[in-house]
């Protein structure tokens, strides 16, 4: 895994109260046997030297079994006040397994948390990914309705980009995904396009902010073109 320097981007958010609210976004890792321990310890490394209130990982952090990478994940368990939810991969390679893991993170499918942040609550919500009814992996869309009425302000986790349209359904008014790679290898950005609303970046929609993150790791070839790898500080700001 070779890293890139870290970006930061000032995203504008609805509520006032997420103002000053910074948060560190990786996603889609996809650790596997060939991910050494120095480039994990420098991941690390490179993290807690980020000033935020949290870090936030949308998915998709394995790419092989946990049992071939304990050594990998455990250097992960350095990192303070991450939030994570499952990708596609996790849940092939082991959502149980992944959990018992990464002990100091903390497990987000359909599920709510709250930060304190400048004596108000800021509400974190995730939903598993969509491919869990393929492995009898729970993805309660309407848990998740339920869990955020009257929460706001409201930070939306999802693995995939086409999940902003729950995202709406919750009043969010942000929602983190990854999933696409950044399309990884240009021209497959194409192809992508075709199956999710969105490709990377910063996009708005309907007053709310969408950040889809390109991701660390690489899938299937070990190769990007066109599509960088990131690891994005987002800054809240009030809205234009």
């Amino acid at each position: 895994m070779q890293l890139p320097p870290r970006s930061t981007l000032d995203v504008h958010i609805n509520h006032p109260s997420l103002d000053g609210f910074s948060l560190l976004h990786l996603s889609d890792l996809h650790i596997n046997t060939k991910t050494s321990v120095e480039s994990m310890q420098a991941l690390v490394n490179q993290c807690k030297n980020v000033a935020c209130e949290c870090i936030i990982i949308t998915g998709d952090i394995i790419d092989t079994k946990v049992k071939f990478i304990t050594q990998q994940l455990h250097i992960l368990n350095q990192l303070p006040n991450v939030y994570y939810i499952s990708g596609n991969h996790d849940i092939f390679y082991g959502l149980d397994a992944l959990k018992k893991a990464l002990h100091t993170f903390t497990f987000l499918d359909n599920a709510l948390e709250k930060i304190r942040f400048k004596n108000q609550d800021i509400y974190l919500v995730g939903l598993a990914d969509r491919f869990s009814k393929f492995f009898h992996v729970q993805r309660d869309i309407q848990k998740v309705i339920q869990l955020t009425k009257h929460k706001e302000p409201l930070i939306f986790l999802a693995h995939q980009p086409k999940d902003y349209k729950i995202a709406l359904q919750t009043k969010a008014s942000l929602f983190l995904c990854g999933h696409t790679h950044g399309g990884q290898i240009w021209p497959f950005h194409y192809l992508v396009r075709l199956v999710q609303p969105y490709l990377s970046g910063l996009h708005y929609k309907s007053n709310m902010a969408i950040y889809v993150n390109s991701g660390l790791g690489t899938w299937g070839i070990h190769y990007r073109y066109k599509a960088q790898s990131e690891i994005t500080l987002l800054q809240l700001k009030p809205s234009f």
